[in-house]
């Protein structure tokens, strides 16, 4: 007990909006600092305006197109979470979570009103610089961005860039003069010298919406779609970076089974990649613009040479999982799977059983299976009936 309040309560309470304490909270306050109430009340009042001046200063909206959710991406859960955030309300309790294999992020996202510390953890630089830009809470300047998207929509050719993009991707996934403008702003995002670390994020992150929009694939560059003249779509157009103030966001981009021996939250929401689709080959070309180390590209899809390779999606999977169960220093698991394991699509197949996950959760806690019909991600060769989605949740010992 601190003055009267339970600690806990003590270590939480800037949690607390200002009209929510108690009285008793002043006094405490007051007999620590050795000032009367009267004077702590109105200085604490005074910093929150000021907190909230600075706030609204720095982190004006943008009134962007894209939302974090416009974004084609596999294994996406939007579509899951109304039903998935219901199942954590009412089987899970803690005030922080960690999204162990964020992807698009959307998860983290729509959770953000349910806990005040969320923790975004993904291996792609892709998907890391998305979650910078939209939910790293440095301050960024919006005339300054609005100025950029001025500029990059008035661009018409390159006279920065030296064709990388263009003699690479033209004619591919873009056509010709799309590819050229995105080279360009590329190049000029990387020499820009008036940029901070979260202006630049909001202008990648931007890009990669925009080029993703209108890429010719059906939603992955393993491949793109046989066209002869792929038309000039391409538009910059700007993200709606999340307004978090008032919450704590950690974000990485490591190998979830060495970060979970780092990482302490109430609750960890599971999603790795099951089968042997590698994103990091799936999204090669999302992660050469963030990159722009401008390597050596080869084969139909013009792929940079192999790197960032995910465990998961190898024969060796049951075993990484297991470990990343084992280590997770959470007091529940969320785990997410689908039943793709009988596949006829050999990339398709599941990587991981029903019954492995199972196995390795239950040697951990208590776990709850749940499970509801979905259409799953097909680009034409897996065919599966009565597919459906599973949420296993674990109570750890």
């Amino acid at each position: 007990m601190i003055s009267g309040i339970p600690e806990s309560t003590i270590r939480s309470i800037n949690k607390r909006d200002i009209d929510k304490w108690n009285i008793e909270y002043f006094n405490a306050i007051s007999k620590a600092i050795g000032k009367s109430k009267y004077i702590v009340i109105k200085e604490i009042e005074n910093m929150e305006i000021n907190l909230k001046s600075y706030h609204n200063k720095n982190f004006e909206e943008l009134n962007g197109r894209y939302n974090l959710e416009n974004r084609r991406y596999i294994g996406n859960k939007n579509k899951l979470m109304n039903w998935i955030s219901g199942l954590l309300e009412e089987h899970t309790k803690g005030d922080s979570f960690f999204d162990v294999f964020a992807g698009t992020g959307t998860v983290s996202k729509y959770i953000l009103p349910k806990y005040n510390k969320i923790i975004l953890n993904d291996f792609l630089f892709s998907n890391n610089i998305i979650f910078k830009a939209f939910f790293e809470k440095r301050p960024y300047d919006k005339n300054k961005i609005l100025k950029y998207q001025h500029l990059f929509q008035e661009i018409k050719t390159n006279s920065e860039d030296n064709n990388y993009f263009v003699d690479n991707y033209g004619g591919k996934f873009f056509s010709n003069y799309d590819a050229k403008i995105i080279g360009e702003i590329r190049t000029q995002i990387a020499k820009a010298n008036d940029l901070n670390e979260k202006e630049r994020s909001i202008l990648l992150a931007s890009l990669i919406y925009s080029l993703d929009k209108i890429a010719n694939t059906v939603g992955h560059y393993d491949a793109y779609r046989k066209k002869e003249n792929i038309k000039d779509k391409f538009i910059f157009e700007l993200i709606n970076p999340l307004n978090i103030f008032e919450k704590e966001i950690e974000i990485y981009r490591e190998d979830s089974n060495k970060l979970a021996r780092n990482i302490s939250a109430d609750i960890a929401f599971v999603d790795p990649p099951y089968n042997s689709r590698q994103y990091s080959r799936f999204y090669h070309l999302l992660e050469n613009i963030v990159k722009w180390d401008k390597p050596i590209l080869e084969g139909i899809a013009m792929k940079p040479p192999v790197e960032n390779m995910s465990e998961y999606s190898k024969t060796k999977a049951p075993e990484i999982f297991d470990d990343l169960i084992r280590n997770l220093k959470v007091k529940y698991i969320v785990v997410t799977y689908n039943n793709t394991y009988k596949s006829k699509s050999n990339s398709s197949k599941n990587k991981i059983t029903h019954e492995q996950i199972l196995h390795s959760l239950n040697s951990i806690g208590n776990t709850q299976t749940f499970e509801i019909p979905f259409q799953f991600f097909n680009a034409g060769k897996t065919c599966l009936k009565d597919h459906k989605e599973f949420v296993f949740i674990t109570k750890v010992k």
